[in-house]
Order: C-alpha cells, then sequence, then structure tokens
C-alpha cells in the first residue's frame, strides 16, 4: 500500500528546479560571467513545496520521501549545541561591494572568500541569502526572517550555518548611504572588529548594518533575473556575533529542490536584527518563500505520512454507508 501511495504521489511532470539554495555549490555550478537564473520552482500551488518532487523526478525524490529534511522546528533533543569556540569561522569582508542577484526563489549575495571549519573537516563560502519568514522555527516559534551562508568543501560536502533575523526595536547607528572607499572600509573593518567584540549578544534591539547595507539595494532587483553591485559589506559584524554564541547542529537537507539530504546545519543561538523600513523593502521583493516545516530527523517524510493519512480518510469514507435522503 504504501510503495503503491509512493508510485502515485510521484507522478512525472516536466521542469527542472533551477536557482535553487545550493547555487554556487557542485550541486548547481555558477558559470562564468552566466545570467541571474531564474527558479522554476515556487512556494504556492502546483509549483510549491507539496509538488517539488513532481517538478523533476527522479531528481527531486528526497523532497517526498527524504527522511532527513529541512528545515525542522528546532526544540530540545533534535540537534546537538556546540561551542562557537569548536568551529572556526572566517568571511572576507568585500570593500568593492558584491553581486546581489534576484534568483526568483530567494535574493542571494556572491561572497568573495570565508572558511568554516569543524570535525576535521574545512568547507568554502560559497554565497549567502535569504528566506522570509524564517524556515526553521525556534523552539516553535517563527522569526520574520532567516539567512543561510552556504558552504562547500573539497569532498563536496554542503554546510549551511543559519541565522535568524528580527526586526530591530532601536534605531540604525550607521550611515549606509555614502558606499566607502577601499581604505575606508579597511579601516573600518579593523576598528568594527574590536567594537563588536565588546557588544554582540543574542537578540540585540539594533538593526545589524550588514543587513541594512544589502537591502539598502534590494528595490533595483525587484524583478527576478536581475543583479546589482551592494555598497562595500563589513563581514565582521556578523563573523563575530557569531563567534559569540553556539551552534544548534543537526543532519538535514537543503530547503529547495533537489533537497538532496547530508547537509551539515548549524543554526546559530545569536540573532541578527533589520529594521522595520528595511523589512518591507525586503518582503516587497522576496515575498513569500519559506518551505513548510518537515517531520523529526530520522522519522518518514511528512508528505509520505500526509498521502497515507488522505488515503485513509478516502478509504473510510468510501466505505462509509451514505445516509438516507
Amino acid at each position: 500500500m504504501a510503495r503503491l501511495l509512493q508510485a502515485l504521489f510521484l507522478t512525472a511532470s516536466a521542469g527542472r528546479a533551477l536557482a535553487s539554495c545550493a547555487y554556487g555549490t557542485f550541486l548547481h555550478p555558477r558559470a562564468e560571467g552566466e545570467e541571474v537564473p531564474v527558479a522554476t520552482f515556487g512556494y504556492t500551488g502546483v509549483i510549491g513545496p507539496h509538488n517539488w518532487a513532481a517538478l523533476e523526478l527522479p531528481t527531486n525524490n528526497a523532497c517526498a520521501t527524504g527522511t532527513r529534511q529541512s528545515p525542522i522546528d528546532m526544540v530540545a533533543n533534535v540537534f546537538e549545541v556546540i561551542p562557537a569556540s569548536d568551529v572556526t569561522i572566517e568571511v572576507n569582508d568585500m570593500p568593492d561591494g558584491a553581486d546581489f542577484e534576484n534568483l526568483g526563489s530567494t535574493v542571494e549575495v556572491i561572497t568573495q572568500g570565508g572558511t568554516l571549519a569543524f570535525d576535521g573537516k574545512t568547507f568554502e563560502l560559497q554565497q549567502f541569502h535569504f528566506h522570509l519568514p524564517s524556515e526553521h522555527l525556534d523552539n516553535g516559534t517563527s522569526q520574520a526572517m532567516e539567512m543561510h551562508m552556504v558552504w562547500q568543501s573539497a569532498a563536496a560536502e554542503i554546510a549551511v550555518v543559519g541565522l535568524y533575523i528580527n526586526i530591530a526595536t532601536g534605531e540604525v547607528t550607521t550611515n549606509i548611504t555614502a558606499p566607502a572607499t577601499k581604505r575606508e572600509i579597511t579601516s573600518r573593518s579593523r576598528l568594527f572588529g574590536k567594537r563588536q567584540a565588546q557588544a554582540p549578544v543574542a537578540g540585540a534591539t539594533g538593526p545589524t548594518t550588514l543587513l541594512e547595507t544589502i537591502f539598502s539595494v534590494v528595490d533595483q532587483i525587484s524583478t527576478p533575473g536581475t543583479k546589482v553591485k551592494t555598497p562595500p559589506l563589513v563581514m565582521s559584524e556578523v563573523v563575530d556575533l557569531i563567534k559569540a554564541g553556539s551552534f544548534q547542529a543537526y543532519s538535514g537537507s537543503l530547503t529547495t529542490p533537489p533537497c538532496s539530504e547530508g547537509v551539515n546545519w548549524r543554526v546559530s543561538t545569536q540573532k541578527l536584527s533589520i529594521s522595520p523600513a528595511s523589512f518591507v523593502k525586503a518582503r516587497d521583493v522576496i515575498g513569500f518563500n519559506s518551505r513548510f516545516p518537515q517531520n523529526t530527523p530520522g522519522q518518514p517524510n511528512i508528505l509520505m505520512v500526509s498521502a497515507l493519512g488522505s488515503a485513509a480518510a478516502a478509504v473510510s469514507l468510501s466505505s462509509t454507508p451514505a445516509k438516507a435522503a
């Protein structure tokens, strides 16, 4: 019965899930000089998460059959707490700015170097992108947004650092309207690193300068397939914040097609913040791009559970005697 339902559920359909959250990695390499790809999957209707598996068979099968799918509700006993001191993380500043792209499924910043090391493995940063609202739940609670930093190892393994983003209650204290020169950003980065070493705390009320800088130009890529150069980006603010906390670690999957499993998730206990105005700008471009929470890692895929439940309900309905008029 279960095999029959699985076969029925994976109905064939044409299409290809371009512009996934693994864009830039071995799963979806970025070709030199290529145009910005536009996703052929989405988050509602027939191209939404309930039907991702059917968009490209058998590539996306894990979306409907995988047993370690992401995102999940980050509750006790589903993750391992790892001190940030056990992880080495460095990200290069981008004094000339970075390419900021609208993939249709998300907006993404192409990074210019960074390393993440744990358990004897080293990963290189490829890009970071955003989901609205957050994909992971923080002990049952959705956050305003989530940032995913995507890393790849020489052994073709994927790691993702997830950071929740809240709406800030404080005011922006850094002027980001006038892009700095290379010399200015290098000097600022040194000073910023010292200042942040004293201050980063979870749930800080002021907006994260990196986010304010990035989303100051998001309205310029409102059309999928477009890109813009950001102002200079100082990454040390976020790196120092991450280093001041810990990680909730688990083995999961990509949160977009092909939903490949074996992804090393490290969800930070530290949270970024975005100003209300910047959140509205981001929302107006990104829209809704959050996959629904998956089953507890190791448990049957939630879509298979749903299919079995629907089948049982249909059988029950068909066997119920009709009431007399």
